[in-house]
């Protein structure tokens, strides 16, 4: 089983002046290791063919591209579970005044609350941040990760990996459906849902 996590949104709280309003972490969750190879060259021969670089980023691309990018993945067989934190709701000072207590959090408890779908998965996380962030949310998630679920872990930056930019481009249709005043709210993430590419959305409370 291979797993990508990446997450759109930013774990800023000063939402007066541009903090995004939802955070939402998303993983990609393949069951099946030629569907991941596949998917992860079909992403790249999308990018050459659409000429985007350095990689698919939701927030980046133009709606066009949106619809060619989820048409394609249509294709392959994988299913995603995502945490949806309306920042407004969220009242721990730990939580709103130290970004990196926000993510970690919340991936840890994307991977915990699994819902039994993991099982001796490769997680492979999208490597932000310097070094010592890196070796210190590893060992976060070791701490706190049941180890018959999660084999191997693995941060990775995003423009070397197309599956890791797959999680980021689901995780932005996810956080675009809570903004209702986009008349393309919904629009991807009804793609999706069609596809039957979505397996859970928890939204925290």
């Amino acid at each position: 089983m291979l797993v990508f996590i990446d997450e759109s949104g930013d774990p800023g709280f000063k939402l007066a002046k541009g903090s995004s309003p939802n955070f939402v972490t998303t993983m990609v969750i393949f069951d099946d290791h030629e569907q991941a190879k596949s998917c992860q060259k079909a992403i790249y021969e999308l990018m050459k063919a659409l000429r985007v670089k350095p990689e698919f980023k939701f927030s980046k691309l133009y709606s066009p591209h949106r619809d060619t990018f989820f048409e394609v993945v249509g294709r392959y067989e994988f299913r995603t579970r995502s945490v949806v934190v309306q920042k407004e709701l969220i009242y721990s000072d730990a939580l709103r005044t130290v970004k990196e207590s926000f993510y970690k959090f919340f991936v840890r408890n994307m991977l915990q609350h699994d819902g039994g779908a993991l099982v001796d998965a490769k997680v492979v996380v999208d490597g932000s941040g310097d070094r010592a962030f890196k070796r210190a949310f590893r060992s976060y998630l070791r701490r706190h990760l049941d180890s018959n679920a999660v084999k191997k872990l693995e941060l990775r930056d995003s423009v070397k990996d197309p599956l890791v930019q797959l999680a980021d481009m689901t995780a932005g249709a996810i956080a675009r459906s809570y903004n209702p005043e986009r008349a393309d709210s919904n629009r991807w993430r009804s793609t999706l849902r069609k596809n039957g590419q979505i397996e859970n959305v928890w939204e925290f409370r």
